[in-house]
């Protein structure tokens, strides 16, 4: 009996080191999986070691970063529950928030809003529309995004012109910081962009938005969202948005808004999102 009860402790303990990571064991609760997608912060791997520590002080808990290439691919690991949280943006959280839990929603310049810019090259002093672009070659962001694709698109639709043809050829970027890339060197004779990123990269990256020029700038629209996945504990998710809406009253946080370009969080209403939600319907529509 000892020498069975002896296997069955030396199993268990092979066990728990073939889980790996996120395993929990006592005192040490399992990881809390944030969701990123790629925006102008994609090449600062020191500013999210630091986002990574803060987070970690105030929650107590260990946190990982997981990022994807898509927005879409973030989406569907905050449905199926694979991660705790997600940076988002407003379009999709429109399509599946019955699927998961609005968290915080940033403020920019004091609102939880911003814009979508049509930016082209610095060199075209003409282009005011996108109807201007006729015939041009586009660059999108991501089909998942409200600034980056779905505002251009709806845009384009109430002008009477059908968004499939009307340019000579798009592609997606993958990126908001990739569409001023691609349009300041003449990949593009257009693009649409996040107006939060491009007036963030004009403060740190100068030298690329140097070369675009804003030709449009939508309305104000809801800000991209933190989301929370459906079925995260509730004390997670408390936890997470006090450490998201106190960040602006304590100086290290209020050090790492400063770098994200923001003035803080705010709890956020999900009627931020119903001038998107309008577009999206219209576009899924074809008017």
């Amino acid at each position: 009996m000892h020498r069975r009860r002896l296997l069955q402790l030396v199993l268990t303990a092979a066990c728990a080191v073939a889980t790996g990571a996120h395993a929990t064991t006592p005192g040490r609760p399992r990881d809390i999986r944030i969701g990123l997608t790629p925006v102008f912060l994609d090449d600062q791997l020191d500013f999210l070691k630091q986002l990574r520590a803060y987070f970690e002080r105030r929650l107590g808990w260990p946190v990982s970063f997981v990022q994807r290439g898509s927005y879409r691919e973030i989406i569907e690991l905050v449905r199926v529950g694979k991660i705790d949280f997600a940076w988002l943006c407003g379009y999709p959280y429109t399509r599946y928030q019955q699927d998961m839990k609005l968290l915080a929603v940033p403020l920019y310049q004091g609102k939880p809003l911003y814009r979508s810019y049509l930016i082209v090259p610095a060199s075209d002093t003409r282009t005011s529309t996108f109807t201007d672009l006729k015939g041009k070659v586009f660059a999108y962001s991501d089909p998942d995004s409200n600034s980056g694709y779905l505002y251009p698109q709806y845009t384009l639709l109430r002008a009477g012109e059908n968004p499939a043809s009307f340019f000579s050829r798009t592609f997606f970027t993958w990126g908001h910081r990739k569409v001023v890339e691609a349009v300041g060197v003449g990949l593009a004779q257009g693009g649409a962009v996040d107006g939060y990123v491009w007036d963030t990269l004009a403060r740190v990256r100068p030298e690329l938005t140097a070369a675009t020029r804003v030709a449009h700038r939508s309305p104000e629209l809801g800000h991209p969202p933190f989301v929370a996945r459906l079925k995260i504990p509730e004390t997670e998710f408390r936890m997470m948005q006090k450490v998201l809406l106190g960040m602006r009253d304590d100086a290290e946080g209020a050090a790492l808004l400063r770098s994200l370009n923001l003035d803080g969080f705010v709890a956020g209403d999900g009627h931020l999102f119903d001038s998107i939600a309008v577009m999206a319907r219209a576009v899924a529509a074809g008017r």
